[in-house]
């Protein structure tokens, strides 16, 4: 599904964020990226989002070099991508149920279809009793959860969560990893960036590890050694 071909990326000389990276995720996989901060792990999500180009090397999306994709192109790419992040990225004026039904808005979905499929996802997200609170009302587990609905109410194909858990404690860790590992059961591919070995652990899936922007291992079992 895609495919890191001797992708590097260097801002200069002395800043190289990835180096001679090869990586292939395959669809349907949840796949945790794990290294200490600066090893390259969000440049690897930007780039798979084609908001980073690469120096050297190639990213593929199936058959299709992203980075080669006209404005029309790539919008229609990243629609089939939901993203999650470490400071949730919410609109304060809206409720959670606003914040979700713009997204649905944003892709030309119907007053009908917002209707329908809000609720559920909301329930999906266990926010049920959260539908008209405003993010400044809610914690900052329930404020990851609605990033996430609104992540899945256009049904991506693949969710990338980029350290969705550094700001939340461990009961709101673990909710998080629970809906995002119930997604990927549902078959949505997660590439989940973090540094948590407890959240590794506990997902118990293939684990790639970086280090100084390289691939330094791959372990097939969720296994996270630095």
């Amino acid at each position: 599904m895609i495919y890191f071909n001797n992708v590097s990326k260097k801002y200069d000389k002395d800043s190289v964020a990835l180096e001679d990276v090869n990586l292939t995720i395959t669809a349907g996989e949840f796949i945790s990226i794990v290294g200490h901060s600066g090893a390259g792990k969000t440049t690897l999500a930007r780039m798979i989002l084609a908001e980073e180009k690469p120096t050297e090397g190639v990213v593929f999306f199936e058959s299709v070099n992203i980075h080669k994709l006209n404005n029309k192109g790539l919008t229609k790419f990243r629609r089939r991508f939901g993203a999650v992040f470490q400071d949730f990225k919410l609109l304060s004026n809206k409720t959670a149920y606003e914040n979700i039904a713009f997204a649905m808005e944003a892709v030309g979905k119907s007053d009908q279809e917002i209707m329908s499929d809000v609720p559920h996802v909301l329930e999906l997200v266990d926010l049920t009793n959260k539908t008209f609170h405003f993010p400044h009302q809610m914690s900052g587990g329930e404020k990851q959860r609605l990033a996430i609905a609104r992540a899945i109410i256009n049904h991506p194909e693949i969710i990338i969560a980029d350290e969705p858990t550094g700001n939340l404690d461990p009961v709101s860790t673990h909710e998080v990893i629970e809906i995002l590992k119930k997604i990927n059961e549902l078959g949505t591919t997660v590439i989940l960036t973090t540094h948590n070995r407890g959240v590794v652990d506990s997902i118990k899936r293939r684990v790639v590890t970086m280090e100084n922007g390289k691939v330094v291992r791959d372990d097939k079992d969720g296994k996270y050694i630095i």
